[in-house]
């Protein structure tokens, strides 16, 4: 499964530590293999269909005994409807086996799916469902007509009593009537729920074998889920092992999710421990369309899944000397901070790429943490909205919290106008200006990633003007909304620009640093009604 790299590509400097998952620059080797993989692929032209929907897939740098330097290649999940292919590495537990105990499992819970789709296809269950139907709808418009006509003797018999030569005799037999039509609707509405009650037994009967064979795949299910993770016996450096429901025992979510185990970082190195191979460097790539979700862009380099992947591979590491997380390390000193307006009630700073807007989960530096020091008297919340850690621009502090809350409604109702300034990817097939409009949403299992959500994601519209044309596209973005990722995702997204910001590591390829610049802002001044608007030259 080793595929050793030419002398002349391993005269390169070798990784002094191996690839951070999360986050990461790939190596020139990894770079290098990466490439040789996507040519093979592009030789398969039995795949060319499956490939074309979209697939992850993965290098290794290993070094053998012998002081080699190869890599190893894997693919997420299944391809072409098989586990092991000869280019690459075997997964860590083969559940395709066709005499294993999970295919023949697997049948079992599929016959009880073939037996509840004969009940729910039956021309009986189908006739009483549908009879059910019909009797509650006939019986419901036969009881509003008799109401109806119920109610037109009532009002007869109401204009009747308005005469006042009316007998006793007369008086009694409206009472009578009354009362026998008050009795008759009882008596029709006693009849036609016997026969609901009658027809929904019947039914009743069919629904309930059906809920007895659902109730035995959940259980055989979750049993067969539960056995699937025991037999994925992982690895680290060290040489010690556990299984994927000991090491996912440690997280809050307890269970792993459906599908741990089978990306390809762990196949990768799993297959490194167990001959004998040192891991040096790793990277993923996407090959085929993106999903309609999910931003991935063909032959991009992606960091690994958290969901799945990041208690596999906290676990898998331990042993190897891993680079430091980037994320965790400032790029900027707190001396960068550039203030562009000051008064008594506010102030506009222009802050640099790399510096956090608020504290995250470390000690890092902040425009929030370096403020609070230099201003110990103001009050609130100080930063009114945000900018991600790699955008640089202009960003507006309250010193108050009156002025906070004045200045937040103005971006709530869209009153503050921004202009942001970036470098695209390539030429998006765009017209000079135009309206993005894709709804946006946390990927939940895979924070600080968001995903195009036409379902439950919140409305996000960017107004763009496209300025100069040519293997980078500078273009103006005018956000609408105010969204995470807005214009990350709006740029690079299939149904947006399709054109990932230059250096956007989430949504495109890292650079040294992501190419977006918020360069002007507008807004009425909340105590002095003045009209201020800002200029920070885009630095790029």
């Amino acid at each position: 499964m080793i595929h050793i790299l030419p002398t002349d590509s391993t005269q390169r400097t070798l990784p002094e530590m191996f690839t951070y998952p999360f986050h990461y620059t790939p190596h020139p080797l990894c770079v290098q293999a990466s490439q040789e993989v996507q040519n093979y692929l592009q030789t398969r032209e039995d795949w060319h269909e499956e490939l074309q929907k979209g697939k992850m897939f993965g290098v290794l740098i290993v070094e053998t005994s012998l002081g080699e330097i190869g890599y190893l290649a894997a693919f997420s999940g299944i391809l072409a409807g098989k586990n092991v292919h000869e280019f690459f590495v075997p997964p860590i537990y083969d559940l395709l086996q066709p005499d294993g105990y999970f295919k023949k499992e697997e049948e079992n819970i599929s016959s009880i799916n073939r037996n509840i789709q004969a009940i729910e296809q039956s021309e009986e269950y189908i006739r009483c469902k549908n009879y059910l139907a019909y009797l509650k709808e006939i019986s419901q418009q036969n009881i509003e007509d008799f109401r109806k006509l119920k109610s037109n003797f009532k009002e007869l018999r109401s204009f009747q009593r308005k005469d006042e030569e009316l007998s006793e005799k007369a008086l009694d037999a409206m009472k009578r009537e009354s009362q026998y039509l008050n009795a008759e609707e009882k008596r029709r509405e006693q009849f036609w729920q016997s026969l609901i009650d009658e027809q929904q037994a019947r039914l009743n009967e069919f629904q309930q074998q059906m809920e007895a064979w659902k109730a035995e795949r959940k259980s055989r299910s979750a049993k067969l889920q539960q056995w699937l993770f025991q037999q994925f016996h992982i690895l680290n450096a060290r040489n010690e092992e556990q299984n994927l429901c000991e090491i996912f025992q440690q997280t809050p979510q307890r269970i792993p999710p459906a599908g741990a185990g089978e990306c390809a970082a762990p196949k990768l190195l799993q297959y490194a421990y167990l001959h004998q191979l040192k891991p040096l460097a790793m990277a993923e790539f996407w090959w085929g369309d993106s999903s309609k979700n999910e931003v991935r862009h063909h032959g991009h380099f992606y960091p690994a899944c958290k969901h799945k992947c990041e208690p596999i591979l906290n676990f898998m590491l331990q042993g190897l000397q891993v680079e430091p997380n980037p994320l965790l390390t400032s790029k900027v000193e707190d001396e960068l901070l550039e203030i562009v307006y000051e008064d008594d009630y506010l102030l506009v700073v222009n802050k640099p790429s790399g510096m956090l807007s608020v504290p995250g989960n470390t000690n890092q530096a902040s425009v929030y943490s370096i403020l609070a020091k230099k201003y110990p008297e103001a009050t609130g919340p100080l930063i009114v909205h945000r900018l991600d850690m790699d955008t640089s621009g202009l960003l507006v502090v309250a010193k108050t919290k009156e002025i906070h809350a004045q200045l937040q409604k103005q971006f709530e109702k869209q009153e503050v106008k921004k202009r942001y300034i970036a470098l695209l990817e390539g030429g998006p097939q765009a017209d000079k200006s135009g309206f993005i409009r894709l709804p946006l949403r946390p990927d939940y299992e895979n924070r600080p990633r968001q995903i195009v959500d036409y379902e439950i994601g919140k409305a996000a519209v960017t107004r763009y003007e496209i300025i100069e044309r040519g293997t980078h596209t500078r273009i103006a973005f005018y956000p609408q909304t105010g969204r995470t990722h807005q214009l990350r995702v709006h740029a690079s997204h299939a149904d947006g620009l399709n054109c990932p910001i230059v250096g956007d590591s989430l949504y495109g390829q890292s650079a040294d640093r992501l190419y977006l610049h918020a360069e002007k802002i507008e807004f009425k001044h909340p105590a002095t009604g003045k009209h201020i608007r800002l200029f920070s030259p885009c630095p790029f």
